[in-house]
């Protein structure tokens, strides 16, 4: 699925040995979207525990841009590789749609958020659902249990990439999707 070549799309990326921070300053430097879920860790640094913010996946981004401009700034940079479908050896490319419901959940880099390997969840065993309150109002994902939870959580997946469990939701405060 290759978009169009003047229209900005996302795609899971790669960037090589812990590298994700200096590919998104050289991203952003060519104004291109960009995105490293990232998650508070408590570390200890002389002695005294901090907060401090990490990615929650070594290597992986997500980068918004066209794909011939993309082309051109990842020929300069070795350690910058696209994700691809194992299967189809496709790169994997992420609806918009999708891509701000993740960022929407993923961006509030909050301690409740359990993150998994695509092949760790059976999303078809969850329910199609829409929060109607709080935080996360107007998302939609999977209702499922996940391991590492005591209850049932919302689900929100980029096939074939990552999934993102979010905090506990009152049952009150969600809708099935038929």
């Amino acid at each position: 699925m290759e978009a169009d070549k003047d229209s900005e799309i996302w795609y899971a990326m790669r960037a090589t040995y812990r590298r994700e921070p200096d590919a998104m300053r050289l991203l952003e430097k060519e104004n291109f979207g960009c995105f490293v879920p990232m998650q508070y860790k408590i570390s200890i640094k002389k002695g005294k525990k901090i907060r401090v913010l990490v990615p929650v996946v070594h290597n992986l981004l997500f980068v918004h841009a066209r794909p011939s401009e993309l082309k051109r700034v990842k020929s300069q940079v070795a350690y910058l590789q696209y994700i691809t479908d194992t299967r189809s050896g496709q790169k994997i490319i992420i609806p918009d749609n999708e891509m701000q419901r993740f960022i929407a959940v993923a961006g509030s880099y909050s301690d409740h958020l359990l993150y998994f390997q695509p092949d760790e969840l059976n999303l078809s065993k969850g329910t199609k659902v829409r929060i109607t309150g709080g935080d996360f109002e107007g998302q939609e994902g999977i209702f499922l249990k996940v391991k590492g939870a005591r209850d049932r959580r919302v689900v929100i997946a980029i096939q074939g990439v990552i999934a993102v469990a979010m905090t506990t939701i009152h049952p009150n405060l969600i809708e099935v999707i038929k």
